[in-house]
Formats: structure tokens, C-alpha cells, sequence
């Protein structure tokens, strides 16, 4: 099975007798399956089961195509593009694989490929310029607070950081105390704003390590529902102390 199948496919979807709505897209439309999409790879790739992964990877090379195949009919662009385009754009950014140039390390890659990004008439005025407005918050905090510490904005240890998110989370306190609930929401920004900093210095991944915890979360209350309905018992009847234990134990049979 090659891609060019597949764009034969996408194409009979979106053809006079294709799918009626395949061929009612649009790039707003489709917009949140790709996300969809995206997201669905990345629970595969955290459950490191292949066959899932594999499938996830085939549904976001679909999309992939769609899109292309929208800007086909509107006579921009087609996938045949889109592929030469981005083998075009590898093959210059890595000279030191398919050129002369002779790179050490990844940093050194890094600082040559911003500066190649810049000679192709893609330089950003700022320094945090670039990151996408649609990423989500943890992941644009992240690369925000990157490209600013690329530069020698930021802390020069993890220790300072955790100074500042005291402070921040003291902030956050009396704002809550005086009731200003305008200044609560932008304390709590404060705060997660400088988690992410200390997820950057110890190199996690803020997304990552968050939906990990959500993951765990769904485990173990799932345990107590289930727990709960072995008893016979409504959520709402249990106490609290009861809950907890439930979850001690949850947390006991699955640590992680």
C-alpha cells in the first residue's frame, strides 16, 4: 500500500459521487478532528502499544491528506507539494548530514538551523517569537520560557525558582484572603507559570508529567467507583474517609 492510495482515496471522498460529508469539510472544520487526532498518537505512545500507535499515525497522516487534498481543489497547493517541500527543507537545514558542515553537538545544530531559519527570510523580530498561539498554555509557557532562557533570561539555579514560587504562592494567598478575585486568577497564573519553570530545569515535560497524573487519577477513582459498586454503594453515601482509603489502596496496587 503506498501514500499514493491513499491520496487516490481522499480524493474519491471528497469526489461528485465521494462521501457527502468528507465532502462537506473545511480547514475550520476539520480543525478540531486533527487535534483530535494528534492527542489520540500521544495516549498511544504513552500506552507504548504498537499496533495502537500505528493506527493513531495512519488516522493523522489521513488528515494530513484531507488537508492537502482541500487545498488541491482550491488550486494552492497538493501533497506531491507538501512532501517535496518538506524533504527540501530537511535536506538544507542538515548539511552536516547531506553537506560539508561539520556539527559536534546538538547545540551546535540548534544555533545553526536558527540562524539558516533566519537567512530563509523567516527571522522573528523577538527572541519568544514564534511559538504558536494555539499550543496549549503548559506547552507555550514551556517554549516561551525556553527561547527566553536561550538568551540568559532566567535563574541561575532551581533553588531561586522555588524562592519565587513561595512568593508567588503568598501572593496568591492574600489575594485570596482579601477576596480579590480578579487578583486570584492572575496569582494562579503566576504559580503555573513558575511550575513550568521548574518542570524546564529539571527537564520534564510540564504536558507530559501533568497528563501522566490525570492518567493516574482516572486509575485509581475508577478503583473506588468500582470498589463502591462491589459494596453496593453510591459514591455520595460513602464518607470521605472512606474514599481515601479506597484510594490508598488504589495507589498501593498501582504506584504509577
Amino acid at each position: 500500500m503506498k501514500l499514493e492510495e491513499l491520496i487516490k482515496v481522499v480524493d474519491r471522498l471528497r469526489g461528485p459521487d465521494g462521501c457527502p460529508w468528507d465532502k462537506e469539510q473545511t480547514r475550520d472544520s476539520l480543525r478540531p478532528y486533527l487535534i483530535e487526532e494528534l492527542y489520540e498518537l500521544i495516549d498511544a505512545f504513552d500506552e507504548n502499544d504498537p499496533d495502537h500507535i500505528r493506527e493513531e499515525l495512519g488516522d493523522l497522516l489521513f488528515q494530513i491528506v484531507l488537508h492537502s487534498q482541500l487545498a488541491k481543489e482550491e488550486g494552492l497547493f497538493e501533497m506531491h507539494d507538501v512532501i517535496e517541500g518538506i524533504v527540501s527543507k530537511m535536506v538544507r537545514r542538515h548539511p552536516h548530514v547531506f553537506g560539508d558542515k561539520d556539527f559536534r553537538t546538538s547545540a551546535d545544530v540548534s544555533k545553526w538551523w536558527e540562524e539558516h531559519k533566519r537567512s530563509e527570510g523567516k527571522e522573528i523580530k523577538s527572541v519568544i517569537g514564534g511559538v504558536p498561539k494555539t499550543l496549549p498554555s503548559l506547552l507555550r509557557a514551556q517554549e516561551l520560557q525556553a527561547k527566553a532562557s536561550g538568551v540568559g533570561f532566567d535563574w541561575d539555579n532551581v533553588e531561586d525558582v522555588f524562592k519565587k514560587l513561595d512568593e508567588e504562592v503568598g501572593e496568591f494567598k492574600r489575594a485570596l484572603l482579601e477576596k480579590d478575585y480578579r487578583n486570584v486568577e492572575d496569582e494562579l497564573g503566576d504559580i503555573f507559570f513558575v511550575l513550568v519553570r521548574i518542570s524546564n530545569f529539571v527537564k520534564v515535560n510540564p504536558e507530559d508529567a501533568l497528563r501522566k497524573t490525570i492518567s493516574k487519577f482516572i486509575s485509581r477513582f475508577e478503583y473506588i467507583e468500582r470498589i463502591a459498586a462491589e459494596r453496593g454503594m453510591e459514591l455520595s453515601e460513602m464518607k470521605l474517609s472512606e474514599m481515601d482509603a479506597l484510594w490508598n489502596e488504589a495507589k498501593g496496587r498501582h504506584p504509577n
